[in-house]
C-alpha cells in the first residue's frame, strides 16, 4: 500500500488517496513495480490566509521490465503499443479504509454536492438522508421528498427527488473527473442561486409626473399604475430614469424589468422568472396572456385584470425541435415556475402581438399549455394596409370598448386535425354556388355513361372485369375524352403495357386513325407522319409515365410518391394504376392480406383527396369456377372485400363473347357502386367498341336500350 497527497489549487482540501496493486495481476505480467523518488506539491492545512506551496518527497511505482516468462495466463488483447514497447494499463485503484482518507473524501463530496446546490450541515454516510429538494424546494408543502445517499466509505453520492413534478436525480464521486481512468461524474444541472430583492435594495422610486403623463398618453391611468406598483429607477451618469415593472409573487418582489425612453429593456439578473401580474390570476379559471407589460396594463383599462405578461418577449420563430423536459426549458421556465397557477385554468386567451414573432410565441405557449384550452386573438385592421399590433395600440386608437370586444370574440386555437364546419363555410358557399368547378363531376364523354357515372376529383374508382374484357382500353378512352373536354393531364402506371404499344393505343384513340397500315386497320386510312408528330406532342403534354426501369416490382408507396411529384410539377388530375396485381405486395409476417389491402387503399384515398386527383385502380377478379360468360361482381376481386368497401366508385367492364347474345363489339359498363349520388347512380351503360381505332362510342337506339345506351339497374 502506498499513500500520497494530491493538491488542486482550485479546491483547498487535503485529498489523500491510497492505491492498492493487484498482486496476482502483476505477477503474471512482464514487469514488476519498482519504487522511485519524485516530488509533488503538497497542500498546506486548511488555512485561508496561505497561498504558498510546500513540497515533500514521495515514492511512486514505475514499471521495470523483466525477461522472465509470465507465470499465469495473460490476455494479450489488453496490451497496447507505446513507443514501440508493450504496455499494460494499471488496474483501477482501490480506495483504502484509512479513517483520515475517508474523512477527506467526505469533505470533498460535501464540496462537490454544494457545487450543484445540495447544502449539507449533517449527514449520515451509509444511510439515506431525507432532505428538501434544492431544485423544487419541496413544492408548496415544502415536503422532504429529496433522498440523498452517501456510501459508507465516502466513495460516491447519489440523489433523487421523488416529487412527480420534479424528479431531479444525479450522482457524483470525490475523485471522478474528465481525467479519471475509471469513469466520470454524471453531468449535473447546477441549481441557480436566486437573489432576494427589495424595493430598497434596487433603489426604486415612485413614478415622476413626466412618466405618469407618458402613460396617460397611452390611455393608462394613474390608478392602474398604482395598483400594479409600477415604479421608476435612476441609471447612468446623466440622471436618466427608467420605468420599473415590478414582478411580484404573493405580494413579494421577486424580479424587476426596466424600460427606458428609447424602448430598451433589461431585467435584474439571477431573479425568479414569473409572469408579470402573477397575483392577478391566482385562483382564476380564465386568463389572458399578452406579450408585454404595457399590454397587461392596457387590458386592465379594458376591464380585464385576469391578465399576465410574459417576461422575456417573443422568439423569432417556432422551434422545430421536440419540447424539452421542464428543467431544460430555459426560455419558458416562467411557465413551469407558475405551474400551480396555470394548472387550475380552463381557458387561456393568447393575445400576443400580431407580428410573426408574436404568433410564434402564441404557438410555443399553446404547445406547452395545451391547445385544447387555448383561444387566440386576431387583431383587426388598423387601416387598409395594416393590422393592429397589440392590445395597447388598440386601446390608444380605438378605445377600451373596442379592445374588450376583440378579447370577448377570441376564437378557438386551432388544433391540427380538429375543425368546425364554420372553418369550411367559404368552401361550402362556393360549392352551393357551383364556383369550385366539377360539382357534378367531369363528363365521361359518353352520353349513356354520364347518366350513371361522372369523374369527381379526389375519388377512387375501382375497375374490374374478366381478362380481355377491355378494362385498360376503356380507361385509355376515358382519359382521352377527359383531356379533350376539360383538359386534364394524367399519370400512368400501366405495368402490363410497354411504352410503344401503349403510345399506339392512345394515339389511335386521339387521332381516330390506325397507327399501322395492317390487317386490323381494314380499309381505314393510316395516320400520316404529320399526324404522328402532332400526336406525339399531345402524348408528351398530356401523359406522364410511372415506370420501374429495373426488374424490381414497384410498391404502392413508390407509385404514390412519383404521382405526388407529377401532381406538383405537371398538374396532373388523374392517376391510373393498372393493374393492382402487378405491384409488389410484400407485407410483414404478422399482417393478413385483408389488413394489407385496407392500409394500401387508405394510402391511395388519402393521396386522391389531398391532391384532388382522381385515381383509377384496375384489379383482376379471382379465378372464376364454372364461368358461364356472365359479368363478375365487385366481390369477385382477388384479395379482399375492402376493395369494394373502400372505393368511391366500382365499375365492371364486360364484353359480349356470344354472337347469339348480341353484337360482339358491344361493351357493357356496369356501375355497381357510387358513393356520391351527385356524380351518378348504380346502373348499366352500353358502348360500342371500334377495333380499328380503339374508340368507344355510344350505341344506337336500335339496340333496344333506352337513353342512348343507358339502362338503369332493376332492383
Amino acid at each position: 500500500m502506498l499513500a500520497f497527497a494530491i493538491h488542486k489549487p482550485h479546491v483547498n482540501l487535503n485529498k489523500k488517496l491510497v492505491f492498492l496493486s493487484s498482486f496476482h495481476y502483476y505477477m503474471g505480467s512482464k514487469f514488476l513495480l519498482k519504487p522511485t523518488t519524485s516530488t509533488i506539491p503538497t497542500p498546506l492545512p486548511l488555512l485561508p490566509s496561505s497561498n504558498k506551496q510546500q513540497y515533500r518527497t514521495f515514492k511512486r511505482l514505475s514499471p521495470v521490465f523483466c525477461s522472465s516468462k509470465p507465470t499465469s495466463k495473460f490476455n494479450r488483447s489488453l496490451l497496447t503499443q507505446t513507443n514501440g514497447l508493450p504496455f499494460s494499463p494499471l488496474a483501477a485503484p482501490v480506495y483504502g479504509l484509512d479513517p483520515e482518507v475517508k474523512k477527506s473524501k467526505l469533505e470533498i463530496l460535501r464540496f462537490k454536492l454544494a457545487e450543484v446546490g445540495i447544502e449539507l450541515d449533517h449527514f449520515a454516510p451509509g444511510q439515506y438522508n431525507a432532505l428538501t429538494c434544492p431544485m423544487c424546494k419541496g413544492g408548496g408543502s415544502r415536503e422532504k421528498s429529496f433522498s440523498l445517499f452517501i456510501s459508507a466509505d465516502g466513495g460516491n453520492a447519489s440523489w433523487n427527488c421523488f416529487r412527480a413534478k420534479c424528479g431531479w436525480n444525479g450522482g457524483t464521486k470525490p475523485f471522478a473527473g474528465s481525467k479519471s481512468t475509471y469513469g466520470t461524474s454524471l453531468k449535473l444541472s447546477k441549481v441557480k442561486e436566486i437573489r432576494e430583492i427589495t424595493e430598497q435594495s434596487l433603489e426604486l422610486e415612485p413614478l415622476c409626473d413626466e412618466l405618469v403623463c407618458y402613460f396617460k398618453e397611452r390611455l393608462i391611468s394613474a390608478e392602474t399604475l398604482a395598483r400594479n406598483q409600477v415604479m421608476q429607477k435612476g441609471y447612468g451618469d446623466r440622471g436618466q430614469v427608467a420605468i420599473a415593472f415590478t414582478y411580484r409573487r404573493n405580494g413579494v418582489l421577486v424580479s424587476c424589468k426596466y424600460r427606458d425612453i428609447n424602448k430598451r429593456f433589461w431585467q435584474e439578473k439571477d431573479t425568479k422568472k414569473v409572469f408579470y401580474g402573477l397575483d392577478d390570476i391566482k385562483g382564476a379559471d380564465e386568463i389572458i396572456i399578452v406579450e408585454g407589460e404595457m399590454d397587461k396594463l392596457a387590458m386592465e383599462e379594458a376591464g380585464f385584470r385576469n391578465c399576465v405578461s410574459v417576461p422575456d418577449g417573443a422568439p423569432p420563430s417556432v422551434s422545430q425541435k421536440e419540447l424539452p423536459p421542464n428543467q431544460e426549458d430555459t426560455k419558458y421556465q416562467y411557465l413551469w415556475n407558475c405551474k400551480e397557477y396555470l394548472d387550475k385554468v380552463s381557458r387561456i386567451i393568447l393575445a400576443t402581438d400580431g407580428d410573426p414573432p408574436g404568433q410564434a410565441l402564441a404557438e410555443e405557449l399553446a404547445r406547452r399549455l395545451g391547445r385544447e384550452r387555448c383561444w387566440r386573438v386576431k387583431w383587426p385592421k388598423k387601416n387598409t394596409d395594416e393590422h393592429f399590433k397589440d392590445a395597447n395600440e388598440v386601446l390608444m386608437f380605438s378605445g377600451p370598448l373596442a379592445l374588450r370586444d376583440i378579447i370577448e370574440n377570441a376564437e378557438l386555437y386551432p388544433i391540427r386535425g380538429l375543425f368546425q364546419f364554420s372553418d369550411y363555410f367559404p368552401e361550402i358557399d362556393a360549392y352551393y354556388n357551383r364556383t369550385l368547378g366539377y360539382e357534378f363531376g367531369a363528363s365521361t364523354g359518353w352520353t349513356a355513361l354520364n347518366e350513371i357515372y361522372n369523374v369527381m376529383p379526389g375519388e377512387l374508382t375501382l375497375v374490374t372485369g374478366v381478362p380481355n374484357s377491355g378494362k385498360s382500353e376503356w380507361i385509355d378512352a376515358l382519359l382521352c375524352n377527359l383531356n379533350e373536354s376539360v383538359g386534364w393531364k394524367f399519370a400512368l402506371c400501366s405495368m402490363e403495357n410497354n411504352v410503344r404499344q401503349h403510345a399506339r393505343k392512345l394515339l389511335e384513340k386521339h387521332m381516330k386513325k390506325p397507327f399501322f397500315d395492317a390487317r386490323y386497320g381494314e380499309s381505314a386510312e393510316r395516320m400520316s407522319a404529320e399526324e404522328l408528330e402532332e400526336g406525339k406532342q399531345w402524348l408528351s403534354d398530356t401523359f406522364y409515365l410511372i415506370r420501374c426501369e429495373d426488374d424490381a416490382l414497384p410498391n404502392i408507396k413508390w407509385v404514390l410518391d412519383l404521382a405526388r411529384a407529377a401532381v406538383l410539377r405537371h398538374g396532373v388530375r388523374g392517376l391510373v394504376i393498372d393493374p393492382y396485381n402487378e405491384l409488389d405486395h410484400q407485407r410483414p409476417p404478422n399482417m393478413t392480406e385483408t389488413e394489407y389491402v385496407s392500409q394500401m387503399l387508405t394510402l391511395i384515398k388519402r393521396f386522391a383527396q389531398h391532391h384532388a386527383c382522381h385515381v383509377w385502380l384496375v384489379a383482376h377478379p379471382r379465378q372464376l369456377q364454372n364461368w358461364t360468360g356472365q359479368p363478375p361482381n365487385l366481390y369477385d376481386i382477388s384479395g379482399s372485400a375492402h376493395f369494394v368497401n373502400k372505393c368511391d366508385n366500382g365499375i365492371v367492364i364486360h364484353r359480349n363473347r356470344n354472337p347469339n347474345a348480341g353484337p360482339i363489339d358491344q361493351v357493357q359498363v356496369l356501375v355497381r357502386k357510387v358513393r356520391n349520388k351527385v356524380a351518378g347512380t348504380i346502373g348499366d351503360a352500353f358502348l360500342s367498341y371500334n377495333r380499328v381505332t380503339g374508340e368507344f362510342m355510344n350505341v344506337d337506339k336500335s339496340t333496344g336500350s333506352d337513353n342512348q345506351g343507358f339502362k338503369p339497374l332493376r332492383r
